[in-house]
């Protein structure tokens, strides 16, 4: 990701910082405009003390006034840059969390769930604080630029001299930054590595603790550690070297300039006012010096930046305009190919699921079930092909009319919603709390849950629908159930079912078939299979090999291939055959 894209997303981030952003602009840069002012305002009352002019008392009230000034400013400052950092980060943090919602399975194809939670954690921190390290490095230019005019005005002498320990600062400062963001860029990598491996380990937790490998995996999520290591190293010699250059620069510069201020006040050209002024300009320009923190702490949000650039470079999905005609729900696939990674995944998929029947996709493990899955309800898009639904593409459906058209399950599903009444319904149009469709919504939700065969353990709880979902004990085959209940609830043309009932049991798997066959009958349905039992229950079955399509026909039909049967004799069907 280019360096400009990254710059771009950091201004569009500055300027999110609202009326606050303003309010540190106005304050920093008034700060600056007193700091300039202060060194004068003391000049001119050291020469009234000396001769004992009777405006004394005006010249040091002055130099107390801009004093309070400069701190009244800080303080200001202090505020306006955090509100304005925490904006611009909420703005950023917004963007990336929409955008990956969207992007949906597309980002999570590019990058590791810890990846992305590291990108929308931490980097969004560090380029959030872009406003305060912007404004105030900006800022830090106006007291040295006025520092050499200042001199000037002084003595020609003595901003040359300024002049020459500036463009030495400034050399160091380009070097800085360019090194910084290259290896705060490496550290970024290094951290988002860990958090993915990290989310991937916590994820088969017992898996791990049943195996007694929790040292070694612990040493794989950590294996990035020596590089991570070595790019905060790298970081810290940056900072150091750059320091002690500027540590190095910035006292000689001083001692140039007030040097050269003694041989002329020794001349005759200064008075000891003048002398006094030009000491404090040449410490506000030579706090070009200081811009150093700041300089670090942009390199670090260009870095972050190049990394949120990659997140918003994963396009979402693009949706039309149509509305889908009246119709009986028709599926179609057209010569569909799907590849990811360069691995061809489908090849040529050709079929149709008639309007109101169900249709089971069997084959081994690895042979595109879940993938012809994903595509049939626009999960993800086809490289080449095209998917119908009663003769519209998807590609040109709007979200809406698509989303309320089909409905997934799957075989591990993620429970939303406070409580498992919300979790069921989730996805349903949302209605004011007193609007009448909230009452069809509820019987909406029974009537899926009972179709799931979930309705009868949900009201064994004490609090019913109402119980929050963290707080209900549900086994894998319950959860299963919740999720087939929110696919029939949300499906109104098409039901896509995609290992979904794996973890039920052979008596509950029976009852759900039968509300496939009964009260879900109106709405087409693709069922992956892995059961006889499930196959045998459909009006047609589509049997995948390597991605392709090796056979369609009846179960009773297909049974006699005796490739077909050796289908679910594989290990995986056996074991799901006997649980």
């Amino acid at each position: 990701m280019s360096s400009r894209t990254a710059d771009l997303l950091i201004a569009r981030a500055v300027r999110r910082g609202g009326p606050w952003l303003a309010v540190l602009t106005v304050t920093a840069l008034a700060g600056a405009a007193a700091d300039l002012l202060v060194p004068a305002a003391l000049g001119r009352a050291l020469d009234a003390v000396v001769r004992a002019s009777p405006d004394l008392p005006e010249t040091v009230a002055a130099a107390a006034l801009l004093a309070g000034l400069v701190v009244a400013c800080d303080a200001l400052g202090v505020l306006a840059a955090g509100v304005s950092g925490a904006r611009a980060a909420r703005w950023l943090r917004t963007r990336v969390v929409t955008h990956t919602l969207s992007a949906g399975t597309g980002m999570t194809r590019h990058l590791a769930p810890g990846e992305i939670v590291t990108r929308a954690g931490v980097n969004v921190e560090e380029a959030g604080r872009t406003p305060e390290a912007v404004v105030t490095a900006a800022t830090l230019v106006i007291p040295s630029a006025g520092s050499v005019v200042a001199l000037a005005l002084i003595d020609p002498w003595l901003a040359v001299t300024l002049v020459a320990g500036l463009l030495l600062i400034v050399a160091v400062l380009r070097a800085f930054m360019r090194k910084t963001t290259a290896a705060s860029g490496g550290y970024q990598e290094a951290q988002g590595q860990i958090a993915g491996m990290l989310v991937g380990a916590l994820a088969g937790a017992r898996t791990i603790s049943a195996a007694g490998t929790e040292d070694r995996e612990a040493a794989r999520v950590l294996a990035p550690l020596p590089r991570l290591r070595a790019h905060g190293l790298a970081l810290w010699r940056l900072q150091a070297r750059a320091g002690v250059q500027a540590a190095v620069v910035v006292p000689l510069l001083e001692i140039a300039v007030l040097a050269v201020g003694g041989l002329r006040l020794s001349a005759g050209g200064l008075t000891v006012g003048e002398l006094l002024a030009a000491a404090r300009y040449v410490v506000l320009g030579a706090g070009l010096g200081s811009a150093l923190g700041y300089a670090a702490r942009i390199a670090r949000a260009r870095s972050a930046a190049q990394r949120l650039e990659q997140l918003f470079a994963v396009p979402p999905p693009a949706y039309g305009s149509r509305s889908l005609p009246p119709g009986p729900g028709t599926l179609e696939l057209r010569d569909v190919t799907v590849r990811a990674d360069g691995v061809r995944l489908l090849s040529g998929i050709s079929f149709v699921v008639p309007g109101g029947t169900c249709t089971a996709v069997v084959g081994r493990s690895g042979s595109g079930k879940s993938s012809l899955a994903a595509v049939a309800g626009r999960l993800a898009d086809p490289e080449r092909g095209v998917v119908l639904l009663d003769g519209v593409p998807l590609r040109e459906l709007g979200r809406e009319p698509l989303r309320r058209a089909v409905g997934y399950a799957f075989e591990r599903p993620a429970l939303f919603g406070r409580t498992l009444g919300e979790a069921v319904g989730f996805g349903l149009p949302a209605h004011d709390e007193n609007d009448e469709n909230d009452e069809n919504d509820e019987n909406t939700v029974r009537a899926a849950a009972v179709a799931a065969c979930a309705d009868s353990f949900v009201r064994r709880l004490p609090l019913g629908y109402a119980t929050p979902v963290e707080e209900a004990p549900m086994s894998g085959g319950e959860i299963q159930r919740i999720g087939l209940a929110r696919a029939f609830a949300q499906a109104g043309r098409v039901l896509i079912l995609d290992d979904a009932m794996s973890s039920l049991d052979t008596v509950t798997e029976r009852q759900v078939g039968r509300a496939l066959t009964g009260s879900l009958a109106d709405r087409t349905r693709l069922v992956v299979a892995h059961r006889v039992t499930t196959a045998a229950q459909a009006d047609q079955v589509v049997w995948l090999e390597d991605g392709r399509v090796r056979a369609i026909g009846t179960h009773e039909r297909l049974w006699a291939d005796p490739g077909y049967r050796a289908v679910f004799q594989a290990p995986v069907f056996q074991e799901q055959e006997a649980s």
